[in-house]
């Protein structure tokens, strides 16, 4: 299946999976695990999500990251990288972040969870859609084709997390590509972000460490281009907010392929399935 061949109802059934999944993938950016684990090789701080998440591109320029994960302040990825690749080798860092996840799984959804049938079940069904993102082309998606090439544990929790991942990233490359047709920058876009009102602007800006000013620019950047209301409010214009939607849409289009292989009663499975843990593991996230 195609781009061309993708309906509102596969885009739906893609967004729908990735939400009720997404946080068995995104627990790993927050729990104490994956901290410890790369501290143990020397990389601390925010140098272990750049350096961890980058690693399947193997020992990538500061630059490489910088374009593949967008929106984050130039700055803050030049000051991990290639620094981390002097500490650690991504192998390395690969492996470690395959034992955080085993740790933070195990202690948040119990070792019955972890060997139940459900999960390998869930396990199965995730893969089949994984690995149909592989074959549905990764040109253009940068991300997802490293983790890709990553290679397959061997624990059923461990290949679910994987899965979700690789089709992550996956959604991600798509979703940074629609961003760059539009027009915005890394920082334009998680202005955009926050007018939609998802998550606080506060937060965004500093998560992804950029100076109030540079943040005010591109505030006054997107209202100069037609983007944003004036005010002390970030609101959307109407022309603003058709502009988001068109980005949100698309991405769930340019995501849809890899759930179509599954189908909707396969892909209603495997949101049943993960619902529980997702909802365990959300509790992980920041608020």
């Amino acid at each position: 299946m195609n781009d061309g061949d993708i309906g509102d109802t596969d885009a739906l059934r893609a967004r729908k999976t990735w939400r009720t999944v997404e946080p068995l993938h995104g627990m790993i950016y927050f729990v104490p695990e994956a901290a410890d684990a790369y501290a143990r090789l020397g990389i601390t701080g925010q140098a272990g999500y750049f350096a961890s998440r980058a690693a399947p591109m193997g020992a990538v320029t500061a630059d490489v990251v910088v374009s593949t994960f967008f929106n984050f302040n130039p700055e803050l990825v030049h000051a991990a990288i290639p620094a981390s690749w002097e500490v650690a080798t991504p192998v390395q860092l690969v492996a470690a972040r395959f034992a955080a996840v085993d740790g933070a799984l195990r202690r948040l959804l119990g070792e019955e969870v972890i060997e139940s049938e459900a999960m390998a079940r869930a396990a199965g069904l995730a893969r089949l859609a994984a690995e149909a993102a592989s074959r549905s082309g990764l040109e253009g998606r940068p991300l997802a084709a490293a983790h890709a090439d990553v290679g397959w544990p061997d624990e059923p929790h461990l290949q679910l997390w994987h899965a979700q991942s690789i089709l992550r990233e996956y959604r991600g490359d798509g979703h940074v590509a629609l961003l760059v047709v539009h027009g915005l920058s890394g920082i334009e876009a998680l202005v955009t972000h926050a007018a939609a009102g998802d998550v606080p602007a506060r937060a965004l800006r500093s998560t992804r460490g950029w100076p109030e000013g540079a943040w005010r620019a591109a505030v006054e950047a997107l209202r100069a281009r037609g983007w944003l209301e004036t005010g002390e409010e970030l609101r959307f214009t109407e022309w603003g907010a058709i502009q988001r939607r068109e980005i949100e849409d698309g991405t769930d289009t340019l995501a849809a392929a890899p759930y179509a292989t599954l189908g909707d009663d396969r892909c209603a499975e495997l949101r049943t399935l993960a619902r529980p843990w997702s909802r365990v593991l959300a509790g992980q996230l920041p608020r």
